[in-house]
């Protein structure tokens, strides 16, 4: 069964589910920060999935990937499944821009977690609502 990791439940904003993965938004609004978490228990490492599953995780990223690019007018997408803090494997899809508060160094630990406000998830959501639509399913929870 398959249950999100307490750490990744207690950083992120849940916005919905792909066929294989639940969709996350890092609550650090100094950068579009999302994570992808594949839906099956007790994998750590890509090669873990079944080759099916790996397709789809590959096919789920690059979606994303595509919808950040256009939609934040990124700059530059990281992507990234590192693991050395948050064992369950994920995969992280940021999208970057030259003057965000990082660039061009990597997000990680580089500023203090700047958290979302309510009307700006809202605002998220709804713009991730007019890309994502093909097998996406949105959360029916409030953001």
């Amino acid at each position: 069964m398959f249950v999100l990791d307490s750490r990744l439940q207690a950083d992120t904003l849940l916005i919905g589910d792909f066929p294989l993965c639940r969709l996350l938004l890092s609550n650090d609004s100094n950068y579009p920060w999302f994570v992808l978490v594949p839906r099956r228990p007790d994998v750590s490492e890509i090669f873990e999935l079944s080759l099916e599953d790996q397709l789809q995780l590959w096919h789920e990223t690059t979606a994303l990937s595509v919808v950040l690019k256009q939609s934040f007018g990124a700059d530059k997408i990281n992507v990234a499944a590192l693991g050395n803090v948050v064992s369950q494997l994920h995969m992280h899809v940021i999208a970057r821009r030259h003057n965000d508060a990082a660039w061009p160094a990597p997000v990680w630990g580089k500023h203090a977690a700047q958290p979302y406000a309510s009307q700006q998830m809202s605002a998220i959501v709804q713009q991730l609502r007019s890309e994502l639509t093909v097998d996406f399913v949105f959360a029916q929870e409030p953001l």
